[in-house]
């Protein structure tokens, strides 16, 4: 059994178990200013089947008003999994997702031309002094408070053109939007009501006190925009995905990558809602070791994540591990909840089940396919891209044509939007004996409770 170790946002990581073999928990307070390296130290390794703790900032918005964190979020620094080399997969189970914060603000983005170099995710400059990545300071409250450390200019890369302030009720269960004399009281006390943990250094968006939406009340279901594997190459954790991922293409900065390079991203920034307690996420291992790492919690988000962001939050996680020796794949492969499957790709019951036999056998069948729900992200420039990378992953992984993937995901399953715009998800009922040959069939029988 784990030992359960609470979180402290003041302590370093700690280990518990036997060092060499891993770690039987590790818990994680580090956080990276966003640069996903192959080249730089992970923390444990903690062993295959252990539990990873981890204390997250909130994501998006703060980070994107805070230059000197070159990423676009603050993620946990990457974890070692004992046993995982590349080649492997590692099926991260989601056990814990709590909101610590106690509001949040976000709304829709706008950049400001001069205030960044191609990039203002990843490389945001002063427009006065021209320092890269300028270190800032908050000076009052409200959208031009975050200031150049060095020479005291507005420095902000972005502003909120429509936004809003949400505070949360008790148990983090619903929120509600707040008027301009509300928001403003928060932004006074922005980090407390953030919830920042003693590692982040970004300034709190709630130090906007964004009021343009009031008295909505709005349903919580937390879950991570980024839980993921370390790319083969260095790549800002907000652009380890096909979409943003795009835009580091012969980019006019030092994180340039070529087309070539991108296929090495691992796409753990997805942005879907099913990525939440209880689910189980299956990751590409790129590097030795594998390096998860995990942040961007979001309290709440519709599929599309169509207004660009959503309510992000601090939290705490817990997971565990397990590696899937030799399940070689390209991208993250899902499996949601039963209430989070499209309604197609649900197992059938065993009433369905009979129903379906039994027409079968009127027509001279013997029997009918057992299959299981899997879901296959998909991620590209755009969301016809992204559901073409994602059948083209669904084929290769199930040795079948994107014709037949195509088919079974229309009649057992659906094309669901993740984030626009170019993260899907390929859903479908797969048959257990293609998922057996893919080394899918323990894992997904036992998650689903399809009997073998």
């Amino acid at each position: 059994m784990s030992t359960q170790v609470p979180i402290d946002s003041g302590a370093t990581s700690q280990r518990l178990g036997n060092p060499s073999a891993g770690c039987e928990t590790l818990v994680v307070n580090e956080l990276t200013d966003g640069l996903l390296d192959p080249a730089c130290p992970m923390l444990g390794p903690v062993k295959d089947g252990g539990q990873i703790i981890a204390h997250t900032a909130p994501g998006c918005w703060g980070p994107m008003i805070t230059p000197a964190i070159r990423g676009g979020h603050e993620v946990t620094q990457p974890v070692a999994v004992a046993g995982a080399e590349v080649g492997d997969a590692i099926a991260i189970h989601i056990e814990e997702i709590t909101v610590t914060s106690l509001a949040t603000a976000s709304g829709n983005d706008r950049p400001v031309e001069g205030r960044f170099l191609g990039d203002p995710y990843v490389a945001a400059c002063c427009p006065n002094c021209g320092t890269k990545n300028p270190k800032t300071v908050v000076k009052g409250i409200g959208p031009t408070s975050v200031r150049c450390a060095k020479c005291d200019a507005d420095a902000t890369p972005f502003v909120i053109s429509h936004g809003y302030t949400v505070a949360f009720d008790e148990d983090r269960s619903m929120g509600v939007t707040l008027d301009r004399r509300a928001a403003e009281e928060i932004a006074r006390d922005a980090a407390r009501y953030a919830a920042l943990p003693e590692a982040s250094v970004q300034n709190p968006i709630l130090t906007f006190a964004s009021h343009d939406l009031v008295g909505v009340a709005v349903r919580t279901r937390p879950f991570l925009g980024q839980l993921g594997t370390t790319p083969g190459v260095r790549l800002p954790d907000s652009h380890n995905a096909g979409d943003f991922g795009v835009f580091l293409i012969d980019a006019p900065h030092e994180f340039s990558v070529t087309a070539e390079e991108l296929e090495q991203r691992t796409d753990g920034h997805m942005d879907i809602d099913a990525v939440r307690s209880g689910a189980t996420l299956i990751c590409p291992v790129k590097v030795a070791g594998g390096g998860i790492y995990l942040g961007d919690m979001h309290a709440l988000q519709g599929d599309g994540e169509i207004a660009g962001h959503t309510c992000d939050v601090a939290g705490t996680v817990k997971l565990r591990v397990q590696v899937l020796k030799g399940l070689s794949i390209d991208g993250p492969i899902l499996l949601p909840l039963l209430e989070d499957l499209p309604y197609l790709a649900r197992p059938l019951s065993e009433k369905e089940r009979d129903r379906a036999l039994t027409l079968a056998k009127s027509f001279g069948l013997e029997a009918i396919e057992e299959t299981a729900p899997i879901s296959v992200i998909g991620t590209a420039v755009d969301l016809n891209a992204a559901t073409e990378n994602g059948l083209q992953r669904a084929a290769a992984l199930l040795k079948m044509s994107v014709a037949e993937v195509k088919n079974r995901a229309t009649i057992t399953g659906a094309i669901e939007i993740g984030r626009h715009p170019g993260v899907v998800q390929v859903t479908f009922r797969a048959p257990l004996e293609k998922l057996d040959r893919a080394g899918l069939l323990p894992l997904v029988s036992e998650y689903y409770s399809i009997v073998v």
